[in-house]
């Protein structure tokens, strides 16, 4: 599908068709995207789609976002080189690997402990030295670590789950798409003092986020 063009061949073209054409404009982001190679991040049958406009599976009922939806994602978090985030759904660590190249350290957590054991593999072949993978219920998200700065959640929520706001540092964001199983609007969580104010974004589709303050398995 992509000729004979390099991965990084690849990764530069998505960068600028998907990325910056359609308005993603931080130049730390496009940076970033434009670095982590995303064909180590993917299944071996589907590395000569690494870099599709398009989701792929990954395992365990779970996908990789497409490249897009990544980059809006982060770009709703509005990450500070100092902030500490909690990345909700790690899958086999893409999206963590983005996060670490932005921000000062990087908790993820993943429900699945095999995606978690090849995300931390291949997070570690990498160098992410400041991203750490944790197995468990992300939509209670890690309370021994908090409070976080960000907190960016790759799975849909019936609701905003309330564990997640609750270990969000005073200024925090939290990005989380909410709606039912098929399709849903991403929401920004904004922690004002002892406020929450909160704005709705784009349509999405998402796996959904199950555990305690997610769906039922």
């Amino acid at each position: 599908m992509n000729g004979h063009q390099t991965p990084p061949q690849q990764r530069a073209r998505m960068v600028e068709e998907q990325l910056h054409a359609r308005g993603i404009r931080d130049p730390r982001l496009l940076a970033a995207m434009g670095k982590v190679p995303r064909e180590e991040f993917v299944a071996h049958e589907d590395l000569g789609n690494a870099y599709g406009d398009y989701p792929l599976p990954i395992g365990a009922g779970q996908t990789v976002s497409q490249p897009y939806i990544v980059a809006a994602m982060i770009v709703a978090l509005e990450l500070r080189p100092t902030d500490r985030v909690l990345e909700v759904g790690t899958g086999t660590g893409y999206e963590a690997a983005i996060l670490g190249e932005l921000a000062a350290e990087v908790w993820t957590i993943e429900r699945h402990a095999e995606l978690a054991m090849k995300a931390r593999a291949i997070l570690a072949r990498l160098g992410h030295v400041n991203v750490h993978v944790v197995v468990g219920d992300g939509s209670v998200g890690l309370p021994q670590h908090a409070p976080f700065d960000k907190i960016l959640v790759a799975a849909a929520a019936p609701k905003i789950p309330e564990s997640l706001v609750a270990q969000l540092a005073d200024g925090g964001r939290l990005v989380v798409p909410v709606g039912g199983r098929f399709e849903q609007q991403v929401q920004v969580v904004r922690k004002v003092g002892a406020k929450t104010i909160v704005s709705l974004h784009d349509l999405c589709r998402f796996v959904p986020l199950v555990g305690e303050e997610g769906w039922e398995p």
